[in-house]
């Protein structure tokens, strides 16, 4: 069954993912075709029915913080204390790092306002479907986007669809014992309602979050985490932002010519020696340059950083709050959490408990009650995205050359299988972390989001003068 979208008005743009990067998308559209006086039609699509919240903001838990000070989460682009105000007129301010289910709250808020504003010329509707292929038509909309339940017809389609789950990294068994996405709608209830002995594959944010989560009001719960490197996030600094140091690098004020990582490490580290206990500011004066710098370095610097400096970068780069970092200290200080270097071989299942064995030579096992996949999001090579899958299987799309997401041009256009640009299929977000690398983190989306508003209106107010060539 197709829905019909031919009577709708104006152009049809279908935002598959109604998570952080689809709900920006559509906020700029809506501002952007208000202010320009287009009609709109936008479809926000959205597998869990998560509209406004995605995964990462749909947590009821309130121990779920924000992973950077509110100042800087604002969903506008060029209104950074945005969610300051909202803060202070919803009563949550005095709170840097606000609770994760706050912010979900501040992005259907500002949804709803831009819908307001735009309306009655512009107009959302929320599909609670599953995207599974898209696909060129002859019709008076070029694309035909295949849902799991019918299809619709839009002019533009814009894939906010985040982060993909990873698969886990051995071989299992399948068991409701194993949890391979902890973002899944109710997928930690039981584990944190039961407890038990829980194995947290990976040390990272993700991971973070759910030992916070199923040891929260149950002592029984003992939480094992294991990752290559054993290495844990760092926390946030306590000091505010009006007394750190500011930091300048050669790197950042130079914007032309290539960047070599064995240069760019150099200058890092010797700001870091200069200044040991600043190097916070170190890492913060190359975020906002970070895009930029990934552009400028050569292919081969690329994948020497992901092999050996990636892990390094993560840990810094993306910290925990200071209030995550106290209930993680108070977890291993009571021996509920212990955090453990090692790599994963196989898995089988004896009853209700699960033998685990390592791998890679390692000697030993473990048995657990329960198992968690925290190992952050799936590169491209892996995933299991039926719509990824049909957009490369169709050829039109591609994976970026490390196969970290899709490759795009730098206003988000896909690139179909002979490179060659989209007119009207665009992504923003995590599946451009191959062409940004800083691609993930609300800063960097909202730019895009706007960014890629402002394109596609513009082509279409284009499209409408008399004369155009379209």
């Amino acid at each position: 069954m197709i829905s019909e979208t031919t009577g709708a008005r104006g152009p049809v743009i279908a935002v598959i993912g109604g998570g952080a990067s689809g709900t920006l998308a559509t906020v700029h559209l809506l501002r952007v075709a208000a202010a320009h006086q287009l009609p709109l039609s936008i479809l926000l699509i959205d597998e869990h029915g998560r509209h406004g919240l995605g995964q990462a903001y749909a947590t009821s838990h309130p121990e779920h913080l924000l992973n950077a000070p509110a100042s800087q989460m604002s969903a506008l682009a060029g209104e950074p204390d945005h969610l300051i105000r909202w803060a202070g007129a919803a009563q949550t301010a005095g709170c840097e790092f606000l609770p994760r289910r706050d912010y979900g709250r501040y992005l259907l808020d500002t949804l709803a306002e831009a819908e307001r504003h735009a309306y009655p010329l512009c107009r959302v509707t929320r599909m609670t479907a599953q995207a599974v292929a898209l696909r060129h038509t002859s019709g008076q909309r070029p694309l035909r986007l295949v849902l799991s339940r019918g299809c619709v017809d839009a002019d533009i389609a814009i894939l906010a669809t985040g982060h993909q789950p990873a698969a886990l990294p051995c071989a299992a068994p399948p068991s409701p014992r194993i949890i391979t996405d902890p973002w899944a709608p109710g997928a930690l209830a039981e584990v944190a309602a039961t407890g038990g002995r829980v194995l947290i594959l990976g040390t990272g944010l993700t991971m973070l979050d759910a030992a916070v989560a199923v040891t929260s009001g149950n002592t029984r719960t003992r939480v094992v985490a294991v990752s290559r490197h054993g290495w844990l996030p760092r926390s946030h600094s306590l000091e505010p932002a009006s007394v750190r140091m500011p930091v300048w690098l050669p790197v950042t004020a130079d914007a032309t010519g290539p960047v070599r990582l064995a240069e760019l490490i150099w200058q890092v580290r010797s700001a870091i020696s200069a200044s040991p206990g600043n190097w916070r500011d170190v890492v913060d004066a190359i975020r906002p340059a970070a895009p930029g710098l990934w552009q400028r370095m050569p292919l081969p610097d690329k994948r020497a950083f992901l092999r050996h400096v990636a892990r390094h970068w993560e840990i810094h780069r993306h910290r925990m709050p200071p209030g995550t970092a106290r209930l993680i200290s108070q977890l291993r200080l009571t021996g509920r959490l212990a955090v453990q270097q090692g790599q994963i071989g196989s898995v089988r299942q004896h009853r209700d408990t699960l033998q685990v064995s390592f791998g890679d030579g390692e000697v030993g096992g473990c048995t657990a009650d329960w198992i968690i996949n925290a190992t952050g999001p799936a590169v491209v090579g892996k995933t299991t995205g039926p719509l990824l899958l049909d957009l490369f299987a169709s050829g039109l799309a591609r994976p970026d050359q490390l196969g970290l997401g899709v490759d795009a041009g730098l206003n988000g256009a896909l690139l179909d299988s002979a490179g060659r640009p989209s007119s009207n299929i665009f992504t923003l977000g995590p599946p451009l972390r191959g062409i940004w690398y800083e691609s993930t983190a609300i800063p960097e989306i909202r730019e895009q989001a706007a960014a890629l508003a402002r394109l596609v209106i513009t082509a279409r107010q284009a499209r409408n003068r008399p004369g155009s060539a379209a």
